[in-house]
């Protein structure tokens, strides 16, 4: 569905960067002219938070790369992809990350330390949401300028992810708008569902996203425009001044300098009783699994 992915993805007044990719190698998706001569290489030290072997990914904790980004947690594919075999949660590695005009990887892996499982915290001592904990009560300005709080959606099923509504890297934030957009499609086709579940896309920007900014990017995602889109799917961006208590609680990293943001994503699946059901950190799902969970959540309940 070209029309609603790319509505998405026009946005690029602000340079923006999404997950580690630096605007020079992500934010200019042109054609690959050149291949592996277009490819940046970075010295990368950190440790392996946790793999998930299904999407071929580790979430690893790295230090500061110098001249690229910050400390971060965020997901890496690697090549060869069995490298993947060789690794633990808790092991400490250098590697090279490989930057291309539109993907990143890891090479070179080696480990040098071996740590217990337990001692797998990011060095930001980011809470990391597991089933059964309790979501705060926090408070939102949604599209229409009116305050909205995560507790009032008590008796439904919340799948909530954060946004940036610039964010112009076609595989991050807005792939991962299209894919909500295709959950609101499909639960819009069920009645019954539609009135148990609640869509929230939450912006990590308060200066720039207002509530007319959302509204706006809301019908471009969505490829309709029609105000009863936000009876189901509300976007809403969180106060400043709530900004660190909740990207702890949701695991989110950011980092704003010189007009560029580097951030990681977090899509949560709250149960009706408040409680978190499921966590995903990056991008590494679908609509399809989102609709399962979903599934999953109101057989249990």
């Amino acid at each position: 569905m070209l029309n609603r992915f790319d509505s998405c993805s026009r946005r690029l007044p602000l340079l923006c960067v999404c997950v580690l990719i630096a605007f020079s190698a992500a934010c200019n998706r042109g054609p690959s002219q050149s291949g592996a001569n277009a490819a940046k290489r970075y010295a990368l030290k950190g440790k392996i938070i946790s793999i998930d072997k299904q999407a071929g990914t580790a979430n690893i904790d790295n230090e500061p790369i110098a001249g690229f980004m910050d400390a971060m947690v965020m997901p890496y594919t690697m090549k060869p992809a069995d490298l993947l075999n060789q690794l633990q949660p808790g092991d400490s590695i250098t590697a090279d990350v490989v930057v291309g005009p539109d993907k990143y990887w890891l090479e070179n892996v080696k480990v040098t330390a071996h740590s217990p499982a337990t001692d797998t915290k990011p060095t930001a001592n980011l809470h990391i949401p597991a089933p059964g904990d309790e979501v705060p009560d926090f408070k939102l300005i949604n599209q229409n300028g009116k305050g909205i709080s995560l507790h009032q959606y008590r008796g439904q099923t919340v799948l909530l992810t954060l946004i940036y509504t610039r964010c112009p890297f076609p595989d991050f934030c807005p792939r991962v708008s299209h894919e909500f957009a295709a959950i609101d499609s499909k639960v819009l086709a069920d009645p019954a569902l539609y009135g148990k579940t609640h869509l929230l896309s939450i912006s990590f920007d308060p200066t720039h996203d207002t509530p007319k900014v959302l509204r706006t990017y809301g019908f471009s995602c969505a490829g309709r425009k029609d105000s009863a889109l936000f009876t189901h799917w509300e976007f809403a961006a969180i106060p400043q001044t709530e900004l660190p208590e909740f990207a702890n609680y949701f695991a989110l990293t950011y980092n704003e300098e010189g007009g560029l943001i580097t951030h990681s994503l977090s899509t949560a699946i709250i149960a009706p009783d408040g409680k978190i059901s499921k966590w995903y950190h990056g991008a590494d799902w679908q609509a399809s699994d989102l609709l399962q969970d979903i599934a999953a959540v109101h057989a249990a309940s």
